[in-house]
């Protein structure tokens, strides 16, 4: 199979541990963007099979013209994000998006750009395929639960350096269960220490408590996915969200 040919924005932890597992996938680098180390190799963060320098995120739209990946990952800050995919968008290529924190004018703006220049992305706060389906565990206990009288409330806990409370991965247990529910679910947020990101769903009834539980240990369980979803969206057109990536594989 051909390989997916990738462009990473940010080459913080998240971009580097993407970087690292295309090692053993079936991609290749194209770019790299950064405020920080413009210029440096890869090679000197990680092994990698395929050199290539970080470039300055102010020069994303002669880089992508001149390097033409098929899909460019971007984990950026939600300002950020919709400036870098006006970019993208103008050189027609993909995109996965796992940045978190957009407004809802910033999503109606994504979702615009997107259709506007008929390319193809994945959007989705959270890229763990186990959240995903921890998604539709909690959608489905919930829609059979109401009708048994349990209430339901939403704890999450990150790491004191995390910025947004509640996190993009609780406001969509929220949303689903706001559907569910037709009421405002109640949502507690922890930042503290080094606590690995925790999201928790506790349906409570007359004596008896259900408790739904994710934990990610590791960044690798988002990288993982946005790889997935890479090489979902090379050549679609559309937006489609880490639940569509699920059923492909499934299916």
């Amino acid at each position: 199979m051909e390989e997916t040919k990738i462009g990473i924005i940010g080459f913080g932890r998240m971009g580097q541990m993407i970087a690292r597992l295309t090692e053993t996938k079936n991609f290749e680098i194209s770019c790299v963007f950064d405020v920080k180390n413009v210029g440096t190799g890869i090679g000197n963060f990680i092994r990698t099979k395929n050199e290539v320098k970080i470039s300055n995120i102010e020069d994303l739209d002669e880089i992508l013209n001149e390097t033409t990946p098929d899909v460019v990952i971007d984990f950026s800050s939600a300002d950020a994000c919709v400036k870098n995919l006006k970019t993208v968008v103008k050189n027609k290529i993909n995109a996965v998006i796992g940045t978190t924190g957009f407004s809802e004018e910033q999503k109606d703006e994504l979702k615009e750009l997107i259709r506007e220049n008929n390319i193809g992305a994945v959007i989705s706060p959270n890229m763990s395929a186990g959240v995903n389906i921890f998604w539709k565990i909690i959608e489905e206990s919930g829609k059979m639960l109401k009708n048994y009288g349990f209430d339901v409330e939403i704890t999450e806990a990150h790491h004191d350096q995390k910025k947004d409370a509640p996190s993009g991965t609780a406001k969509k247990m929220k949303e689903i269960l706001k559907e569910i529910y037709n009421k405002e679910i109640p949502t507690h947020s922890i930042r503290l220490g080094t606590i690995p990101g925790t999201h928790e769903t506790i349906f409570a009834g007359y004596d008896e408590i259900i408790e739904i539980k994710h934990i990610a240990y590791s960044r690798e369980i988002f990288a993982n996915g946005a790889l997935l979803a890479s090489e979902f969206i090379k050549g679609k057109k559309g937006i489609y969200n880490m639940q569509d990536v699920i059923k492909n594989r499934r299916d």
